[in-house]
């Protein structure tokens, strides 16, 4: 894709080390966060289900 194909130039040149792992993240998990925007559908509830059960 275009735009991963930008950020991964930005952060090659960017020489900050927070910015590349930022980067990265959203390069790896880019569908996932678009999925959201499409969709308004987040794992939320099944998080905190799995919290409630941790505290049980």
């Amino acid at each position: 894709m275009d735009n991963t194909n930008t950020l991964s130039r930005l952060r090659e040149k960017s020489g900050f080390k927070s910015f590349n792992t930022v980067s990265r993240t959203v390069i790896m998990h880019y569908p996932k966060i678009l999925n959201y925007f499409n969709n308004r559908s987040t794992n939320a509830s099944a998080e905190s289900f799995s919290a409630k059960i941790k505290a049980f």
